[in-house]
């Protein structure tokens, strides 16, 4: 006689992550990690995070936000719509510069204001990585009287926008905004570093001068109506696992113990 077949094992729902799209590398790194672990799937969708924020604000279902700023979530907060926002990743602005182009962090800011030089930056109030580039200017103008006026005129709000046009499929999206010749230098994360570096050698990046730059810090939280599951998941992203694959792509990582 035939033995009954065995009843299979529950398949577990995925988790519903949005996050930043500086994120994405090291957080399907992350979700990849974390299911191996637990068996739990993670659906994630990457973005701007203030368009990722509005979508949640309107409604849209999701558990897990990682924002690359901690006003986004905590506006989750404020709105009765998440638990606090903590403080798990950071990251800086640079300056990437298209080939051909030459900076030191002396003349960075002289370049950045040539009437010749196109700057792109990222959307503020959609992206994060738009208003830290605006930080940056509002702190050039201590350095040159003027400076912020200008370069806020000249900026082209080249990604992060609901209307801005995407790299292709597995590109950067600066280094193709560079390589396009829609800029010659473009404000963004350190963190494209190493995936530029990748794609295309020629670009150099440059670290703001101490009296310019700007540092990010990022935000989690967990949505009101997030399954146990999601709460797993943001546990796991503060954990010592998670936050040392954070460090590999170049981000510091608050949740990870020091050394010695």
């Amino acid at each position: 006689m035939a033995a009954a077949p065995q009843p299979s094992a529950p398949v577990a729902m995925p988790v519903s992550l949005h996050a930043a799209g500086s994120l994405r590398a090291a957080l399907l790194d992350i979700a990849e990690a974390f299911q191996n672990e637990t068996g739990i799937p993670v659906s994630a969708q990457f973005g701007a995070s203030g368009l990722l924020k509005d979508r949640l604000i309107r409604g849209e279902a999701g558990e897990v936000f990682a924002s690359a700023n901690l006003e986004h979530p905590q506006a989750l907060a404020r709105a009765g719509l998440a638990g606090p926002a903590v403080l798990f990743a950071r990251n800086e602005l640079c300056a990437f510069l298209r080939p051909g182009l030459a900076a030191t962090s002396a003349t960075l800011l002289d370049l950045m204001l040539d009437p010749k030089v196109k700057l792109g930056t990222s959307t503020p109030k959609a992206d994060p990585s738009g208003d830290y580039a605006f930080a940056v200017f509002a702190k050039a103008e201590a350095v040159k009287p003027g400076a912020r006026a200008a370069l806020e005129a000249k900026a082209l709000k080249l990604t992060g926008g609901p209307d801005c046009l995407p790299a292709p499929e597995g590109l950067n999206v600066y280094g193709h905004k560079l390589a396009s010749g829609e800029a010659d230098i473009f404000l963004a994360y350190c963190t494209n570093a190493q995936p530029l570096a990748r794609e295309q050698p020629g670009i150099a990046m440059l670290r703001l001068p101490e009296e310019l730059a700007v540092g990010a810090d990022y935000g989690l939280t967990v949505l009101n109506r997030a399954s146990p599951s999601g709460c797993r998941l943001a546990m796991y992203i503060l954990s010592r696992q998670a936050q040392a694959i954070l460090a590999r792509h170049d981000f510091a990582a608050p949740c990870l113990p020091r050394e010695g």
